[in-house]
Protein backbone atom coordinates (compact mmCIF):
# COMPACT_ATOMS: atom_id res chain seq x y z
CA UNK A 1 0.00 0.00 0.00
CA UNK A 2 1.21 3.53 -0.75
CA UNK A 3 0.28 4.99 2.64
CA UNK A 4 1.50 2.03 4.67
CA UNK A 5 4.85 1.69 2.95
CA UNK A 6 5.64 5.36 2.37
CA UNK A 7 7.45 5.86 5.70
CA UNK A 8 9.92 3.10 4.95
CA UNK A 9 10.23 4.21 1.34
CA UNK A 10 11.14 7.75 2.39
CA UNK A 11 13.68 6.42 4.85
CA UNK A 12 15.32 4.42 2.06
CA UNK A 13 15.34 7.37 -0.36
CA UNK A 14 16.83 9.82 2.16
CA UNK A 15 19.34 7.34 3.46
CA UNK A 16 17.97 7.72 6.96
CA UNK A 17 19.14 5.20 9.51
CA UNK A 18 16.82 6.03 12.41
CA UNK A 19 14.13 3.57 13.38
CA UNK A 20 10.53 4.31 12.40
CA UNK A 21 8.57 5.49 15.45
CA UNK A 22 5.26 3.83 14.51
CA UNK A 23 4.38 0.71 12.62
CA UNK A 24 3.24 1.21 9.01
CA UNK A 25 -0.33 0.17 9.90
CA UNK A 26 -0.64 3.25 12.15
CA UNK A 27 0.48 5.54 9.33
CA UNK A 28 -2.20 3.97 7.14
CA UNK A 29 -4.87 4.35 9.81
CA UNK A 30 -3.85 7.96 10.43
CA UNK A 31 -4.13 8.75 6.72
CA UNK A 32 -7.52 7.01 6.59
CA UNK A 33 -8.75 9.11 9.53
CA UNK A 34 -7.59 12.32 7.85
CA UNK A 35 -9.34 11.22 4.65
CA UNK A 36 -12.64 9.90 5.99
CA UNK A 37 -13.53 11.66 9.23
CA UNK A 38 -13.69 15.31 8.01
CA UNK A 39 -15.63 14.24 4.93
CA UNK A 40 -18.06 12.19 7.04
CA UNK A 41 -18.67 15.06 9.45
CA UNK A 42 -19.26 17.45 6.56
CA UNK A 43 -21.65 14.94 4.96
CA UNK A 44 -23.70 14.68 8.16
CA UNK A 45 -23.91 18.44 8.54
CA UNK A 46 -24.96 18.79 4.90
CA UNK A 47 -27.69 16.16 5.22
CA UNK A 48 -29.00 17.77 8.41
CA UNK A 49 -29.21 21.26 6.96
CA UNK A 50 -30.04 20.78 3.29
CA UNK A 51 -33.80 20.25 3.73
CA UNK A 52 -34.15 23.44 5.75
CA UNK A 53 -32.24 25.46 3.14
CA UNK A 54 -34.19 23.95 0.24
CA UNK A 55 -37.49 24.61 2.00
CA UNK A 56 -36.57 28.26 2.48
CA UNK A 57 -35.62 28.65 -1.19
CA UNK A 58 -38.81 26.95 -2.43
CA UNK A 59 -41.07 28.98 -0.15
CA UNK A 60 -39.30 32.20 -1.12
CA UNK A 61 -40.16 31.56 -4.77
CA UNK A 62 -43.79 30.65 -4.02
CA UNK A 63 -46.26 33.39 -5.07
CA UNK A 64 -47.61 35.38 -2.13
CA UNK A 65 -45.37 33.69 0.44
CA UNK A 66 -44.53 37.05 2.03
CA UNK A 67 -48.04 37.38 3.47
CA UNK A 68 -48.21 33.82 4.86
CA UNK A 69 -47.53 32.85 8.45
CA UNK A 70 -45.28 30.00 9.56
CA UNK A 71 -48.11 27.45 9.75
CA UNK A 72 -49.34 28.17 6.22
CA UNK A 73 -45.80 27.93 4.87
CA UNK A 74 -45.34 24.60 6.58
CA UNK A 75 -48.56 23.25 5.09
CA UNK A 76 -47.59 24.42 1.60
CA UNK A 77 -44.15 22.85 1.90
CA UNK A 78 -45.66 19.60 3.13
CA UNK A 79 -47.99 19.48 0.14
CA UNK A 80 -45.11 20.22 -2.23
CA UNK A 81 -43.03 17.37 -0.82
CA UNK A 82 -46.00 14.98 -0.94
CA UNK A 83 -46.59 15.77 -4.62
CA UNK A 84 -42.87 15.45 -5.35
CA UNK A 85 -42.90 11.99 -3.71
CA UNK A 86 -45.82 10.91 -5.91
CA UNK A 87 -48.45 10.93 -3.16
CA UNK A 88 -51.13 12.83 -5.12
CA UNK A 89 -54.64 12.79 -3.69
CA UNK A 90 -55.99 15.63 -5.84
CA UNK A 91 -54.86 17.62 -8.83
CA UNK A 92 -52.21 20.09 -7.63
CA UNK A 93 -52.50 23.75 -8.50
CA UNK A 94 -50.11 25.32 -11.03
CA UNK A 95 -48.28 27.08 -8.19
CA UNK A 96 -47.71 23.76 -6.42
CA UNK A 97 -46.55 22.13 -9.65
CA UNK A 98 -44.05 24.93 -10.23
CA UNK A 99 -42.83 24.58 -6.64
CA UNK A 100 -42.39 20.82 -7.17
CA UNK A 101 -40.26 21.43 -10.25
CA UNK A 102 -38.18 23.97 -8.33
CA UNK A 103 -37.82 21.54 -5.41
CA UNK A 104 -36.57 18.69 -7.62
CA UNK A 105 -34.13 21.04 -9.35
CA UNK A 106 -32.71 22.21 -6.03
CA UNK A 107 -32.44 18.62 -4.79
CA UNK A 108 -30.44 17.61 -7.86
CA UNK A 109 -28.14 20.62 -7.46
CA UNK A 110 -27.73 19.87 -3.76
CA UNK A 111 -26.85 16.22 -4.41
CA UNK A 112 -24.28 17.11 -7.08
CA UNK A 113 -22.74 19.82 -4.88
CA UNK A 114 -22.63 17.48 -1.90
CA UNK A 115 -20.81 14.76 -3.86
CA UNK A 116 -18.32 17.28 -5.24
CA UNK A 117 -17.61 18.94 -1.90
CA UNK A 118 -17.29 15.63 -0.04
CA UNK A 119 -14.92 14.30 -2.70
CA UNK A 120 -12.85 17.49 -2.47
CA UNK A 121 -12.77 17.23 1.32
CA UNK A 122 -11.57 13.64 1.11
CA UNK A 123 -8.87 14.63 -1.39
CA UNK A 124 -7.62 17.45 0.84
CA UNK A 125 -7.67 15.17 3.88
CA UNK A 126 -5.77 12.46 2.00
CA UNK A 127 -3.17 15.02 0.92
CA UNK A 128 -2.51 16.22 4.47
CA UNK A 129 -2.59 12.65 5.78
CA UNK A 130 0.08 11.71 3.26
CA UNK A 131 2.19 14.78 3.95
CA UNK A 132 2.65 13.96 7.65
CA UNK A 133 4.02 10.47 6.98
CA UNK A 134 7.58 10.40 8.24
CA UNK A 135 9.90 8.18 10.27
CA UNK A 136 9.71 10.53 13.24
CA UNK A 137 5.97 11.16 13.06
CA UNK A 138 4.11 9.63 16.01
CA UNK A 139 1.32 8.05 14.00
CA UNK A 140 0.37 5.60 16.73
CA UNK A 141 -0.18 8.44 19.20
CA UNK A 142 -2.28 10.30 16.65
CA UNK A 143 -4.49 7.25 15.99
CA UNK A 144 -4.93 6.52 19.71
CA UNK A 145 -5.78 10.17 20.35
CA UNK A 146 -8.42 10.05 17.60
CA UNK A 147 -9.93 6.91 19.08
CA UNK A 148 -9.99 8.57 22.51
CA UNK A 149 -11.78 11.61 21.11
CA UNK A 150 -14.33 9.34 19.42
CA UNK A 151 -15.03 7.46 22.67
CA UNK A 152 -15.38 10.77 24.52
CA UNK A 153 -17.84 11.97 21.89
CA UNK A 154 -19.83 8.72 22.14
CA UNK A 155 -19.99 9.08 25.93
CA UNK A 156 -21.09 12.69 25.57
CA UNK A 157 -23.87 11.70 23.15
CA UNK A 158 -25.07 8.99 25.56
CA UNK A 159 -25.09 11.39 28.51
CA UNK A 160 -26.85 14.15 26.59
CA UNK A 161 -29.46 11.69 25.30
CA UNK A 162 -30.15 10.44 28.82
CA UNK A 163 -30.41 13.97 30.18
CA UNK A 164 -32.73 14.91 27.33
CA UNK A 165 -35.04 11.99 28.09
CA UNK A 166 -35.10 12.89 31.78
CA UNK A 167 -35.70 16.58 31.06
CA UNK A 168 -38.60 15.85 28.69
CA UNK A 169 -40.22 13.51 31.21
CA UNK A 170 -39.80 15.96 34.09
CA UNK A 171 -41.11 18.93 32.09
CA UNK A 172 -44.22 17.18 30.79
CA UNK A 173 -44.86 15.53 34.17
CA UNK A 174 -44.70 18.96 35.80
CA UNK A 175 -47.34 20.17 33.34
CA UNK A 176 -49.50 17.23 34.39
CA UNK A 177 -49.08 17.95 38.10
CA UNK A 178 -50.26 21.52 37.55
CA UNK A 179 -53.60 20.01 36.49
CA UNK A 180 -53.76 16.97 38.80
CA UNK A 181 -52.55 17.06 42.43
CA UNK A 182 -49.43 15.02 43.17
CA UNK A 183 -51.08 13.41 46.17
CA UNK A 184 -53.97 12.17 44.05
CA UNK A 185 -51.58 10.68 41.52
CA UNK A 186 -49.26 8.97 44.02
CA UNK A 187 -51.83 7.78 46.55
CA UNK A 188 -55.06 7.47 44.58
CA UNK A 189 -56.63 4.02 44.31
CA UNK A 190 -58.60 4.59 41.09
CA UNK A 191 -57.19 4.86 37.58
CA UNK A 192 -59.87 6.02 35.14
CA UNK A 193 -58.41 8.71 32.85
CA UNK A 194 -61.58 8.94 30.74
CA UNK A 195 -62.20 12.69 30.66
CA UNK A 196 -63.56 14.96 27.96
CA UNK A 197 -60.91 15.54 25.32
CA UNK A 198 -62.91 18.03 23.23
CA UNK A 199 -65.38 20.76 24.07
CA UNK A 200 -68.28 18.90 22.38
CA UNK A 201 -67.80 15.73 24.41
CA UNK A 202 -69.35 14.69 27.71
CA UNK A 203 -67.25 12.59 30.09
CA UNK A 204 -66.35 12.20 33.73
CA UNK A 205 -63.69 14.12 35.58
CA UNK A 206 -61.32 11.16 35.50
CA UNK A 207 -59.24 9.53 38.22
CA UNK A 208 -55.46 9.39 38.09
CA UNK A 209 -54.42 7.22 41.04
CA UNK A 210 -51.28 5.36 39.93
CA UNK A 211 -51.27 2.66 42.62
CA UNK A 212 -53.50 0.16 40.72
CA UNK A 213 -51.34 0.52 37.63
CA UNK A 214 -48.12 -0.03 39.60
CA UNK A 215 -49.72 -2.95 41.42
CA UNK A 216 -50.58 -4.66 38.13
CA UNK A 217 -47.06 -4.03 36.82
CA UNK A 218 -45.47 -5.65 39.86
CA UNK A 219 -47.89 -8.60 39.86
CA UNK A 220 -47.15 -9.50 36.23
CA UNK A 221 -43.41 -8.89 36.69
CA UNK A 222 -43.39 -11.08 39.81
CA UNK A 223 -45.12 -13.94 38.00
CA UNK A 224 -42.71 -13.68 35.08
CA UNK A 225 -39.69 -13.72 37.40
CA UNK A 226 -41.07 -16.73 39.30
CA UNK A 227 -41.15 -18.54 35.95
CA UNK A 228 -37.89 -17.24 34.50
CA UNK A 229 -35.39 -17.05 37.38
CA UNK A 230 -35.38 -20.71 38.50
CA UNK A 231 -35.64 -22.00 34.94
CA UNK A 232 -32.89 -19.72 33.64
CA UNK A 233 -30.42 -20.34 36.46
CA UNK A 234 -30.99 -24.11 36.58
CA UNK A 235 -30.65 -24.42 32.81
CA UNK A 236 -27.40 -22.44 32.98
CA UNK A 237 -26.07 -24.74 35.73
CA UNK A 238 -26.98 -27.83 33.72
CA UNK A 239 -25.45 -26.57 30.48
CA UNK A 240 -22.26 -25.45 32.24
CA UNK A 241 -21.63 -28.31 34.68
CA UNK A 242 -23.52 -31.38 33.52
CA UNK A 243 -24.32 -31.25 29.79
CA UNK A 244 -22.17 -32.86 27.15
CA UNK A 245 -20.33 -30.46 24.85
CA UNK A 246 -22.25 -31.60 21.77
CA UNK A 247 -25.57 -31.29 23.60
CA UNK A 248 -24.62 -27.83 24.86
CA UNK A 249 -23.58 -26.71 21.37
CA UNK A 250 -27.07 -27.53 20.11
CA UNK A 251 -29.30 -26.56 23.05
CA UNK A 252 -27.77 -23.20 23.99
CA UNK A 253 -28.35 -21.57 20.56
CA UNK A 254 -31.89 -22.99 20.52
CA UNK A 255 -32.53 -21.51 23.96
CA UNK A 256 -31.22 -18.12 22.90
CA UNK A 257 -33.51 -18.11 19.86
CA UNK A 258 -36.34 -17.33 22.30
CA UNK A 259 -34.83 -13.87 22.81
CA UNK A 260 -35.18 -13.14 19.09
CA UNK A 261 -38.85 -14.05 18.76
CA UNK A 262 -40.96 -10.88 18.27
CA UNK A 263 -43.07 -9.99 21.29
CA UNK A 264 -46.21 -9.88 19.15
CA UNK A 265 -45.72 -13.60 18.47
CA UNK A 266 -45.58 -14.22 22.21
CA UNK A 267 -48.71 -12.08 22.51
CA UNK A 268 -50.60 -14.18 19.96
CA UNK A 269 -49.47 -17.35 21.72
CA UNK A 270 -50.60 -15.94 25.06
CA UNK A 271 -54.04 -14.79 23.93
CA UNK A 272 -54.85 -17.82 21.73
CA UNK A 273 -53.36 -20.67 23.76
CA UNK A 274 -52.24 -19.77 27.27
CA UNK A 275 -55.08 -17.42 28.29
CA UNK A 276 -57.90 -19.93 27.51
CA UNK A 277 -55.96 -22.70 29.27
CA UNK A 278 -55.42 -20.51 32.34
CA UNK A 279 -59.09 -19.51 32.42
CA UNK A 280 -60.20 -23.14 32.20
CA UNK A 281 -57.78 -24.03 34.98
CA UNK A 282 -59.17 -21.29 37.21
CA UNK A 283 -62.77 -22.30 36.56
CA UNK A 284 -61.97 -25.94 37.27
CA UNK A 285 -60.50 -24.87 40.63
CA UNK A 286 -63.59 -22.81 41.41
CA UNK A 287 -61.72 -19.47 41.11
CA UNK A 288 -63.24 -16.49 39.34
CA UNK A 289 -61.32 -16.14 36.08
CA UNK A 290 -61.23 -13.58 33.27
CA UNK A 291 -60.54 -14.21 29.58
CA UNK A 292 -57.39 -12.15 30.07
CA UNK A 293 -55.34 -12.67 33.21
CA UNK A 294 -52.13 -11.68 34.93
CA UNK A 295 -51.08 -15.33 35.13
CA UNK A 296 -51.29 -15.83 31.36
CA UNK A 297 -49.33 -12.68 30.60
CA UNK A 298 -46.76 -13.30 33.34
CA UNK A 299 -46.17 -16.92 32.37
CA UNK A 300 -45.59 -16.13 28.69
CA UNK A 301 -43.42 -13.15 29.60
CA UNK A 302 -41.39 -15.43 31.87
CA UNK A 303 -40.72 -17.77 28.96
CA UNK A 304 -39.66 -14.78 26.86
CA UNK A 305 -37.03 -13.56 29.37
CA UNK A 306 -35.54 -16.96 30.19
CA UNK A 307 -32.69 -16.48 27.66
CA UNK A 308 -31.60 -13.23 29.34
CA UNK A 309 -31.07 -14.97 32.68
CA UNK A 310 -29.80 -18.24 31.25
CA UNK A 311 -27.23 -16.74 28.90
CA UNK A 312 -25.72 -14.28 31.39
CA UNK A 313 -25.75 -16.85 34.20
CA UNK A 314 -24.07 -19.36 31.90
CA UNK A 315 -21.32 -16.89 31.05
CA UNK A 316 -20.87 -15.98 34.74
CA UNK A 317 -20.57 -19.62 35.80
CA UNK A 318 -18.19 -20.45 32.96
CA UNK A 319 -15.96 -17.51 33.98
CA UNK A 320 -15.36 -18.92 37.47
CA UNK A 321 -11.70 -20.11 37.59
CA UNK A 322 -11.18 -23.84 37.26
CA UNK A 323 -8.96 -23.78 40.34
CA UNK A 324 -11.97 -22.97 42.55
CA UNK A 325 -13.78 -26.09 41.35
CA UNK A 326 -10.74 -28.30 41.77
CA UNK A 327 -10.01 -26.86 45.21
CA UNK A 328 -13.56 -27.64 46.31
CA UNK A 329 -13.31 -31.20 45.00
CA UNK A 330 -9.94 -31.61 46.70
CA UNK A 331 -11.54 -30.73 50.05
CA UNK A 332 -14.05 -33.53 49.57
CA UNK A 333 -17.07 -31.54 48.38
CA UNK A 334 -19.52 -33.14 45.99
CA UNK A 335 -20.47 -31.61 42.67
CA UNK A 336 -23.74 -30.29 44.10
CA UNK A 337 -22.01 -28.77 47.13
CA UNK A 338 -19.43 -27.16 44.85
CA UNK A 339 -22.17 -25.58 42.76
CA UNK A 340 -24.12 -24.32 45.78
CA UNK A 341 -21.24 -23.11 47.94
CA UNK A 342 -18.55 -22.12 45.43
CA UNK A 343 -19.80 -21.51 41.89
CA UNK A 344 -23.07 -19.70 42.63
CA UNK A 345 -21.52 -17.29 45.17
CA UNK A 346 -18.58 -16.59 42.88
CA UNK A 347 -20.87 -15.97 39.87
CA UNK A 348 -23.40 -13.90 41.83
CA UNK A 349 -22.57 -10.54 40.15
CA UNK A 350 -23.22 -11.97 36.69
CA UNK A 351 -26.36 -13.76 37.81
CA UNK A 352 -27.71 -10.63 39.50
CA UNK A 353 -26.98 -8.68 36.33
CA UNK A 354 -28.94 -11.20 34.26
CA UNK A 355 -31.88 -11.14 36.67
CA UNK A 356 -31.87 -7.34 36.67
CA UNK A 357 -31.83 -7.23 32.87
CA UNK A 358 -34.71 -9.69 32.75
CA UNK A 359 -36.67 -7.71 35.34
CA UNK A 360 -36.20 -4.48 33.40
CA UNK A 361 -37.36 -6.30 30.28
CA UNK A 362 -40.44 -7.57 32.08
CA UNK A 363 -41.33 -4.17 33.54
CA UNK A 364 -41.04 -2.52 30.14
CA UNK A 365 -42.94 -5.14 28.13
CA UNK A 366 -46.12 -3.91 26.42
CA UNK A 367 -47.42 -6.16 23.65
CA UNK A 368 -47.89 -9.33 25.68
CA UNK A 369 -49.72 -7.43 28.43
CA UNK A 370 -51.99 -5.62 25.96
CA UNK A 371 -53.03 -8.88 24.34
CA UNK A 372 -53.13 -11.22 27.34
CA UNK A 373 -53.64 -9.17 30.53
CA UNK A 374 -56.12 -6.48 29.51
CA UNK A 375 -56.49 -2.74 30.03
CA UNK A 376 -58.39 -2.63 33.33
CA UNK A 377 -56.46 -1.20 36.29
CA UNK A 378 -57.42 -3.22 39.35
CA UNK A 379 -55.80 -4.08 42.66
CA UNK A 380 -56.32 -7.79 42.97
CA UNK A 381 -54.21 -10.68 44.22
CA UNK A 382 -56.13 -13.12 42.05
CA UNK A 383 -53.70 -14.10 39.26
CA UNK A 384 -56.63 -15.32 37.17
CA UNK A 385 -58.07 -11.78 37.00
CA UNK A 386 -57.28 -9.05 34.44
CA UNK A 387 -54.84 -6.26 35.31
CA UNK A 388 -52.82 -3.67 33.43
CA UNK A 389 -49.32 -2.21 33.54
CA UNK A 390 -47.62 1.17 33.28
CA UNK A 391 -46.39 0.64 29.72
CA UNK A 392 -49.82 -0.42 28.48
CA UNK A 393 -51.41 2.71 29.94
CA UNK A 394 -48.71 4.90 28.38
CA UNK A 395 -49.51 3.48 24.95
CA UNK A 396 -53.25 3.77 25.54
CA UNK A 397 -53.04 7.39 26.67
CA UNK A 398 -50.93 8.50 23.71
CA UNK A 399 -53.24 6.95 21.12
CA UNK A 400 -56.39 8.74 20.09
CA UNK A 401 -57.86 12.12 19.29
CA UNK A 402 -56.68 14.16 22.28
CA UNK A 403 -54.93 17.47 22.74
CA UNK A 404 -51.34 17.33 23.91
CA UNK A 405 -51.94 19.59 26.91
CA UNK A 406 -54.88 17.47 28.09
CA UNK A 407 -54.39 15.74 31.49
CA UNK A 408 -55.18 12.41 29.86
CA UNK A 409 -52.24 12.78 27.48
CA UNK A 410 -49.88 14.34 30.01
CA UNK A 411 -50.56 11.45 32.40
CA UNK A 412 -48.48 9.25 30.09
CA UNK A 413 -45.38 11.32 30.90
CA UNK A 414 -46.09 11.13 34.62
CA UNK A 415 -46.30 7.34 34.29
CA UNK A 416 -43.06 7.34 32.33
CA UNK A 417 -41.34 9.31 35.08
CA UNK A 418 -42.60 6.86 37.70
CA UNK A 419 -41.38 3.94 35.60
CA UNK A 420 -37.97 5.60 35.22
CA UNK A 421 -37.69 6.12 38.98
CA UNK A 422 -38.71 2.53 39.72
CA UNK A 423 -36.13 1.18 37.26
CA UNK A 424 -33.46 3.43 38.77
CA UNK A 425 -34.26 2.13 42.26
CA UNK A 426 -34.00 -1.47 41.05
CA UNK A 427 -30.60 -0.72 39.51
CA UNK A 428 -29.36 0.88 42.73
CA UNK A 429 -30.52 -2.11 44.78
CA UNK A 430 -28.78 -4.53 42.42
CA UNK A 431 -25.54 -2.51 42.44
CA UNK A 432 -25.58 -2.34 46.23
CA UNK A 433 -26.13 -6.10 46.44
CA UNK A 434 -23.25 -6.85 44.08
CA UNK A 435 -20.94 -4.40 45.85
CA UNK A 436 -21.70 -5.90 49.24
CA UNK A 437 -21.07 -9.39 47.89
CA UNK A 438 -17.75 -8.41 46.32
CA UNK A 439 -16.57 -6.90 49.59
CA UNK A 440 -17.46 -10.11 51.36
CA UNK A 441 -15.72 -12.42 48.94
Amino acid sequence: MTFVGSARARATQNGASEKTHSRPIYHGLNAAIWTGVPAFIFLLLWLVGQNSVINQLVIASFPGSESLDATARSLIMSEVRQVAAGNIFKEPTPEIQAAVVHLKSLQQISTAAMVAVVAATMAVGAFFGYRVIDNRYRARHSVERSVTYFMMFSSFVAIVTTLGIIASLVFEAFQFFTKVPVTEFLFGLRWEPQIAIRADQVAGQGAFGVIPVLFGTFVISLISMIVAVPTGILSAIYLTEYADKRFRAVIKPLLEILAGVPTVVYGFFAVLTVAPAVRNLGLSLGIESSPNSALAAGAVMGVMIIPFISSLSDDALAAVPRAMREGSFALGATKGETIRKVLLPAALPGIVGGVLLALSRAVGETMIVVMAAGLIAKMTVNPFDAVTTVTVQIVTLLIGDSEFDNPKTLAAFALGLILFIVTLILNLIALRTVRKYREKY
